[in-house]
């Protein structure tokens, strides 16, 4: 058992459909602070490691968003299915905030990278997070089979499930996003985040782009991408979403990829991004 996997705390759990719904933390090495994560188990994890989804959230949310408000556990139960949500980035006193108080930076924003710039490179590293410490730590302690691993996520997590897949896509059995910030080198949530966690150096940044990935060769046997309609987020932040969001973009995803991707989009009244 690693160091880490023997600090692991179980801070909630309660049962539900017949599983258990866990919220867990632990030291992270990666990201020099303390790191919470969600699971679902459901009722057949008492014979073994299941089927797993990563689930990525998007700006602004923690580990409870999905946990509480998607309803997945129902179909995960049914299905057999281990879920596990991570954080969006690291927490803390000592971790650094966007300057301004902003939603779209900093805590709650870590955009699913490594940050290479001071004062972010210290904590902001959930790209080595997700790919390194966090399978390694389920694996030992948990029912997840990382050979039957899938990801997801959505808006922020969209963009971070599509990245981390198409550059290690031996790891995972399916990848889909919803919404997802999927070219963030045009868009003005990516030149904000990728410019402070990255530097200037746009090159860097291919790494954290879906597009540039596809572009640059990056391949998966299979993804789906589905998107709402026009967003109806506010005024004052409308054309930045729709901009960030752009479901053009997300098609272009599944057009640079084999006929077995799908973009779904979805028309139907009050579902959008």
């Amino acid at each position: 058992m690693t160091e880490s996997a023997a600090a692991l705390e179980v801070c909630s759990e309660a049962r539900l459909f017949d599983g258990w719904q866990r919220t867990f933390a632990h030291d992270s090495t990666d990201l020099g602070c303390r790191m919470r994560f969600a699971v679902y188990e459901p009722p057949a994890a008492a014979a073994g490691p299941r089927p797993t989804l990563l689930w990525l959230s998007g700006l602004t949310c923690n580990e409870d968003n999905f946990t509480q408000k998607a309803g997945a556990q129902r179909l995960a139960s049914a299905l057999g299915l281990t879920l596990v949500m991570p954080d969006t980035s690291p927490r803390g006193d000592e971790v650094p905030d966007d300057p301004d108080g902003a939603w779209d930076f900093g805590l709650g924003a870590g955009f699913y990278v490594d940050a290479t710039q001071a004062p972010w490179s210290q904590h902001y590293r959930m790209r080595s997070y997700l790919e390194q410490e966090l399978p390694a730590l389920l694996a030992d302690r948990l029912p997840v089979d990382l050979a039957r691993l899938a990801i997801s996520g959505h808006s922020m997590g969209g963009h971070g499930a599509l990245t981390l897949a198409l550059r290690t896509p031996e790891r995972y059995a399916s990848v889909s996003a919803f919404a997802p910030i999927c070219a963030p080198l045009q868009c003005p949530w990516g030149h904000k985040a990728l410019g402070a966690y990255l530097g200037e150096d746009r090159a860097s940044w291919r790494a954290y782009d879906s597009c540039a990935l596809i572009e640059d060769g990056a391949r998966v046997s299979a993804l789906l991408v589905s998107q709402g309609s026009p967003s109806t987020i506010g005024c004052a932040t409308a054309t930045t979403t729709a901009t960030s969001l752009s479901p053009a973009r997300s098609k272009c995803i599944c057009a640079g990829m084999r006929s077995d991707s799908e973009f779904r989009r979805i028309a139907h009244l009050g579902v959008d991004e």
